[in-house]
């Protein structure tokens, strides 16, 4: 579906509003592997169960992990560390996380396993998590492109105890690694190169911790002891602070309140840096987005209306997701007649003064939902296959249609 999205600049009758947003889909993947090792059943309370947290569920079914969706609550009854099955096939779709998470857990399970995917997965990167999990003693046969999905997969439940992994394109490689490390029998040191993503590790190791097993770091080294065993509980999920960010970036350029339920001052989740950029109205300037990257394109989508150029630094790495989201943030500029530069590893946007424009959202999801915040401000805005958004936002623009409604009406 295209979306035509309502300018309601000068049209807000009344500031102040609420809405609602999913779980984190951050914390709900991390969740759902760790209790699905766990030693019994667990509940995930508030769980954001958006298209790529069902794949992983899916995934986790196809294992033999059994996993009973009731509304926003997930119940996942753990195998203790060892899958039910020693082959199969999994199917990770689009869901980067869930397939960056299930590998490193077939890498250190005994069997043999293919792992398929959709075509726009097959060229995301994988090499550094596949190059780790080799080193740890996993054996991997591409049926189509040389570490690329698909292909099938040997692990072992004796790993080597030290391996190496880079995490310069994804922190998710060294977030898979610690979780999974619970099913290698005499434990797990992971030496990590690079830098990327640090607080979404902190996240991972904080959800491991609050299901028994403590993660000890010490010189770039993470250790995660033999014997290690995830306890069962109800663990309760944080909303979607990058969901939230598409409604303070509202807030930042209409001059609305809107408010998003569950949101704290405090949360394990690093986008919330963009949110106090927005509170603190952020006008403009050199800003280093390399922790909180998904918000790129939210940033790239209000900066227009700031009073000095922005420039968007540190997020080379984006290039390799959905799509290559710098490009994108250039082209949907661009197609709106805002001036902008694109960067090796970001771009550079100058105040304007966005003109009608259809935004091609290259089958990404954030994409649909940055831009459409534009269009709060222009005439004219309409997003291309607006759909995608249920990648992770599935009823994004059903709130959003209430919410102007709220503000308008």
């Amino acid at each position: 579906m295209d979306y035509s999205v309502p300018c309601i600049y000068g049209r807000i009758k009344n500031k102040k509003a609420t809405v609602k947003v999913p779980g984190s889909k951050s914390i709900t993947a991390r969740a759902l592997l760790v209790a699905a090792l766990a030693d019994g059943t667990s509940v995930l309370v508030g769980a954001g169960l958006s298209d790529d947290c069902t794949t992983f569920i899916g995934c986790l079914e196809s294992l033999g992990i059994k996993a009973e969706v009731n509304g926003e609550n997930v119940t996942v009854h753990g195998c203790g560390g060892k899958l039910p099955v020693n082959s199969g096939e999994v199917y990770v779709g689009s869901a980067g996380t869930a397939a960056r998470f299930i590998t490193a857990l077939l890498a250190f399970s005994d069997g043999k396993f293919t792992v398929r995917s959709s075509e726009q997965m097959k060229s995301r990167p994988v090499a550094p998590l596949i190059s780790a999990l080799s080193e740890a003693g996993a054996c991997f046969e591409f049926l189509e492109k040389e570490n690329c999905f698909p292909f099938i997969i040997c692990g072992t439940s004796s790993p080597a105890r030290r391996i190496t992994v880079d995490i310069d394109k994804s922190s998710q490689f060294l977030s898979a690694a610690m979780m999974a490390a619970v099913c290698a029998k005499d434990g797990l040191e992971i030496c990590v190169r690079g830098s990327h993503g640090m607080k979404y590790v902190a996240m991972t190791a904080d959800i491991m911790w609050s299901f028994g097993v403590e993660v000890k770091e010490e010189g770039g080294v993470y250790s995660v002891p033999a014997g290690s065993r995830y306890k069962p509980r109800r663990y309760d999920i944080e909303p979607d602070i990058s969901a939230a960010c598409y409604f303070y970036a509202m807030n930042r350029i209409s001059g609305a309140q809107i408010s998003v339920k569950g949101v704290m001052p405090h949360s394990m989740q690093g986008d919330t840096q963009f949110i106090k950029l927005m509170q603190g109205g952020f006008d403009g300037g050199v800003v280093d987005m390399s922790s909180f990257s998904d918000q790129a394109l939210t940033m790239a989508a209000v900066a227009p209306y700031f009073s000095r150029p922005t420039e968007i630094r540190g997020v080379s790495h984006i290039r390799g997701q959905e799509c290559d989201r710098i490009n994108a943030m250039a082209c949907a500029l661009s197609a709106m007649h805002v001036r902008c530069e694109e960067l090796p590893d970001g771009v550079i946007i100058y105040p304007s003064s966005p003109s009608a424009a259809e935004i091609n959202t290259f089958g990404d999801h954030r994409v649909a939902m940055s831009f459409a915040v534009t269009g709060l401000r222009a005439e004219g805005i309409v997003i291309k296959n607006a759909e995608v958004c249920a990648k992770t936002f599935g009823g994004y623009f059903d709130v959003l249609n209430e919410l102007i409604k709220q503000l308008t009406e």
